[in-house]
């Protein structure tokens, strides 16, 4: 019957109806192989600041971007399933798309990137940090990133500390504390002060603090709201000019199979959403969301510890041992651990300076 009311139609309408078929039938398939659906996995929750101020909106302007080519949906707080340690080997894996995670979770998996991890080496910006990160990748960290594409590395604001019931202003305040940190370079950090090291992922700090299983904890103050350590501690302390004890760095990577088989169209639109603009924006909003947390604690009535600059010499002369440590323990391994270390100082330096 249908073929029959197609051929009672007058020719040009015939012709007409035909062409539109044709059109639909070709258009449709390729549309459908356009469509680029990416899966981002991450361990923090979905209404945390680094979600809803970094992630949605990189995920949302590459989308745009792409005029919907590419849909990143975003699973956060490992609903996918594994523990955060196992993000960066479900991406090597192809188990997910896409991943944020901290490299410290994997202890000497990147032993490079920890050099901008050391204390003193970050200070205070993160901006600065980010963008020497970038500059120094290709020359000398690309190789420690095997399986993934990194899209962008960045870090927080730095490790401040947090005392439930302590405060803290000499390194010998610390002496016997058990002390939360995520890297295994913190950990050297918190042992260079005479205080204890506790490893664990940042979701199971509450739980920590509330049972005294920790006395404290090396984390930025953005971290406060998510977790309601304003609840749970009554001091956060930092050096002199915001300066913190270290850092922590991050990874935005895609498997690399994954990146290969997308368009080289679609490849630029990643990039050029996460290059040096973007990197820079990141630290602008990690430092907004550091303020915001130490806001919140102080309204709550925790008490802000701010040393002075010979207080805050004072730990840096304690920790200098920790970049030796350092560059001895990669330098054992084939890698020039002076070298990095210079060169992220100078990185760091060159990009505070025109920040």
């Amino acid at each position: 019957m249908q073929h029959d009311f197609v051929n009672a139609l007058p020719r040009a309408a015939r012709a007409l109806l035909g062409a539109t078929a044709l059109i639909v039938g070709l258009s449709a398939p390729a549309f459908a192989q356009e469509q680029i659906k990416l899966k981002l996995h991450h361990f923090l929750g979905p209404k945390s600041p680094a979600q809803t101020q970094m992630l949605e909106p990189w995920a949302e302007r590459i989308e745009e971007a792409s005029n919907g080519r590419v849909d990143i949906e975003i699973f956060p707080s490992m609903s996918l399933g594994g523990r955060p340690p196992e993000l960066i080997r479900q991406a090597r894996d192809g188990v997910v798309d896409i991943i944020w995670t901290v490299n410290g979770y994997t202890a000497g998996l990147f032993p490079r990137s920890e050099v901008f991890e050391l204390p003193f080496i970050h200070t205070n910006d993160p901006v600065a940090t980010n963008l020497a990160m970038r500059e120094m990748f290709d020359d000398y960290l690309a190789e420690e990133y095997d399986g993934v594409k990194v899209l962008f590395n960045h870090v927080h604001a730095g490790q401040a500390i947090h005392m439930v019931d302590t405060p803290v202003r000499k390194p010998a305040d610390l002496e016997g504390k058990q002390m939360r940190i995520p890297t295994r370079t913190g950990a050297w950090v918190v042992e260079a002060l005479g205080a204890s090291p506790v490893s664990m992922p940042v979701p199971d700090l509450p739980q920590a603090l509330s049972r005294k299983v920790v006395d404290g904890a090396f984390i930025p103050w953005e971290i406060i709201p998510a977790l309601k350590l304003q609840d749970l501690t009554d001091y956060q302390i930092e050096g002199a000019d915001m300066t913190r004890f270290g850092t922590t760095t991050f990874q935005v990577s895609m498997n690399q199979a994954k990146w290969d088989s997308l368009p080289e169209d679609i490849q630029q639109i990643f990039l050029d959403n996460s290059g040096e603009d973007w990197v820079r924006e990141v630290g602008e909003i990690w430092r907004e969301i550091d303020n915001g947390g130490i806001k919140l604690a102080v309204e709550a009535g925790n008490e802000h510890i701010t040393l002075t600059p010979e207080e805050t010499e004072a730990f840096q002369t304690t920790l200098e041992p920790v970049v030796d440590r350092w560059i001895e323990e990669v330098s054992a391994k084939g890698i020039d651990g002076q070298a990095l270390v210079e060169a992220a100082r100078a990185a760091i330096a060159k990009h505070s300076a025109t920040n």
